[in-house]
């Protein structure tokens, strides 16, 4: 199983306890090798600029941590090569149309988000689907029963 996860969930996981609840679940998950995960160089540069800009953010995640993190999942997960052509207008934040084409490209079965520009789409795309954390984090628990 092929996924990608938006900027949301990485960083709800950066300010979580770390110990339970379905954003653990899903980094548990991956960790344990249950699905790959597909990070193109734009997302990580998201999640550090997002951090790193949100006076909030940056008070509750360290800079040391923050760049563990990124490391650990660039080291940890499938490189995607940079898409060089325009990235069409898709939905209704044009800023997240990079991650529905980069979903696309790498051949994710999953689009796991809690933004609601991308939910609002609600349905397939190709064969890409767009879940909230805790119906990607349902699936996983149906899928090891």
């Amino acid at each position: 199983m092929r996924v990608l996860i938006n900027t949301n969930v990485f960083i709800s996981y950066l300010i979580s306890s770390h110990g339970t609840g379905v954003i653990n679940e899903i980094f548990s998950a991956w960790a344990a090798g249950r699905f790959s995960l597909l990070v193109p160089d734009a997302l990580l540069n998201e999640i550090l600029v997002t951090v790193t800009t949100k006076p909030r953010l940056a008070k509750r995640i360290p800079p040391d941590n923050l760049k563990e993190f990124l490391a650990t999942i660039q080291k940890m997960s499938e490189e995607m090569p940079q898409i060089e052509s325009p990235i069409p207008a898709v939905t209704r934040d044009p800023k997240d149309d990079y991650l529905l084409a980069y979903a696309l490209v790498g051949g994710a079965d999953y689009l796991v988000t809690g933004d609601e520009d991308l939910l609002a789409l609600q349905q397939q795309i190709h064969e890409l689907e767009i879940l909230t954390p805790r119906q990607f984090s349902e699936l996983l628990s149906s899928s090891s029963a």
